[in-house]
């Protein structure tokens, strides 16, 4: 391991402290880590990094210590998913939302709290975007990780409430900074150095330029926001920033329980902006909340079951159960006893009979949210509910299927053992095909590629004309360690040409279906690999005559 310039002898006592802990911690577990740093936190505050712990390791510690070395090394899972992911928040701003069960933390953006682990690093880097990606790339890349290919998840609330020239500036630092990490950059900068500036789109897109073959290259570009945010003039001004997925807030699929939240928004909001991004490429990951005000366990069954209907059917599904925050108006009700929160056994129960009904065309990114739990007055405090709950599955003999459970990750796999699948399913407004490579013995999905057919009525008239009457490729994953863009593959599922084999089925698919063009969302950092297939540049999309 590295020795990185951080200063470790401020903080020497508290450091061996944290050694020492993890050292002879019996019951290690994927929250242990947490746990010990919360304990012994940083000026009484913040979190230690894991880079700082590698730091602390290499220089005060007088002996090797393979044990500790393993438990402080980043999560191989960071990069397992084929991209190496960096998430940055947009500063502390205000909702059009009122929703009850939303903390109101006035240091952070509406909807987060201070104490959650992403947080606390937009903190340090004064919610600086330039900042947060510059350094969390030397993060990575300080302890090991390959970040060549880098998913950026911009989250903060709404992000089209933000006002136009914070947006624009927003992403403008994020690609300066991803342009300005190297494969030997080890050392922060100060937050202090670099602040939002006023730039145009053509500032935009010189550095998106710059960006199709820099070291640190953009494979996928996301935001969040509300439904009710969703128009077709936003979207397109999503994909000039080079957006090409939106985490949207589902919540509930019930008006009534929508209505008692104060969600101010309608389930036909949620059916419109899902048409809409479909119709345009993205990516849809959607968050959906189980123990609402309102709700009950019957009715969260039947509404998760309705989240797979032509009207929704998300690519992506983050489930958050409610959490009692303190100063919020849930916590109000909660304490006057007119809310209670599911029993641990109620909210497992839930969890048992919903996730077997996900599709396998869907990720579930998430099972809970990163809430701290000495921040949570009331609800699920288990930082391992999802993997209480599919163990609980297994022993009855049932496996949850979507593709955060069948992932290759880093295992070595060879083209002979693998298996093409189809998955075919009707939206209101086209005909999705979900194609994967799957090993045929254990059935991990290695790459997929979603192809959306627009049907009839939508494939004739667009509101942008660039993608009329296209077929559209909306996303190609590999799985598996990330690989260098010239590295060559040793077994790994990167680099097999996994992505190639889908893009050339998509396109005899379109064909059959009578399509003449293809078109393919990418983000700014893919062109190239588009290129070398045969597309060529439009103007939001690359295409390819048929």
């Amino acid at each position: 391991m590295k020795n990185f310039d951080i200063d470790t002898e401020k903080h020497r006592k508290i450091l061996f402290n944290i050694l020492d802990e993890i050292s002879k911690e019996k019951d290690w577990n994927e929250s242990s880590l947490q746990k010990i740093l919360r304990k012994y936190p940083k000026n009484g505050k913040q979190m230690f990094r894991k880079d700082e712990l590698v730091a602390a390791y290499t220089t005060l510690l007088k002996r090797s210590d393979d044990t500790v070395e393993e438990r402080i090394r980043m999560k191989p899972t960071r990069t397992n998913s084929g991209v190496a992911t960096v998430t940055v928040l947009t500063k502390p701003y205000p909702c059009p939302g009122k929703c009850i069960y939303c903390p109101n933390d006035a240091n952070m953006p509406k909807s987060y709290i201070s104490s959650e682990p992403g947080a606390q690093r937009a903190l340090s880097n004064k919610f600086n975007p330039y900042a947060q990606v510059f350094n969390r790339l030397v993060a990575l890349n300080n302890v090991g990780h390959n970040i060549e290919k880098v998913e950026l998840i911009v989250l903060g609330g709404t992000w089209n409430f933000y006002i136009e020239q914070y947006r624009l500036s927003f992403i403008y630092e994020c690609f300066r900074a991803l342009n300005d990490v190297r494969k030997d950059t080890t050392e922060y900068i100060d937050p202090e150095s670099t602040s939002l500036t006023i730039v145009t789109w053509e500032d935009l897109e010189k550095v998106q330029k710059e960006n199709e073959n820099a070291y640190c290259r953009n494979v996928g570009l996301v935001v969040e926001t509300r439904p009710d945010y969703i128009s077709e003039e936003e979207v397109i001004h999503m994909r000039r920033l080079g957006c090409t997925k939106v985490q949207i807030g589902i919540q509930s699929l019930s008006n009534k329980v929508l209505k008692k939240n104060d969600i101010g928004r309608t389930r036909q909001d949620t059916q419109r902006a899902f048409e809409i991004l479909r119709r345009m490429g993205f990516k849809i990951h959607g968050h959906w909340m189980p123990n609402l005000y309102g709700s009950s366990v019957k009715k969260d069954i039947a509404d998760y079951k309705k989240l797979w209907s032509k009207k929704f059917s998300p690519d992506e599904l983050k489930i958050y159960p409610t959490s009692i925050i303190e100063n919020t108006k849930l916590h109000e009700l909660y304490l006057k006893d007119i809310y209670k929160p599911y029993t641990d056994e109620e909210l497992e129960y839930v969890l048992k009979r919903i996730l077997p009904l996900t599709p396998r065309y869907c990720r579930l990114t998430r099972i809970i949210r990163d809430i701290p739990a000495g921040d949570i007055v009331a609800g699920n405090k288990r930082s391992n509910l999802r993997q209480i709950v599919e163990m609980s599955l297994k022993k009855d003999g049932i496996f949850v299927e979507d593709i955060r459970n069948r992932e290759i990750k880093g295992e070595s796999i060879d083209l002979k053992d693998l298996v093409l699948e189809r998955i075919e399913y009707e939206t209101t407004v086209s005909k999705e095909i979900f194609l994967s490579y799957n090993t045929k013995v254990s059935d991990k999905i290695c790459g997929f590629l979603r192809l959306s057919l627009p049907k009839k009525k939508y494939k004739r008239k667009h509101f942008l004309k660039e993608i009329e009457g296209c077929s559209l490729i909306r996303e190609v994953h590999v799985y598996g360690k990330v690989l260098g863009i010239k590295d060559r593959s040793s077994g790994e599922s990167q680099h097999l040409g996994l992505g190639k084999k889908l893009i050339g089925i998509a396109e005899e698919i379109s064909k059959d279906y009578g399509f003449e063009k293809i078109s393919v969302i990418s983000a700014i950092g893919t062109r190239e690999y588009y290129r070398k297939r045969g597309f060529s540049d439009g103007e939001l999309y690359m295409e390819k005559k048929l």
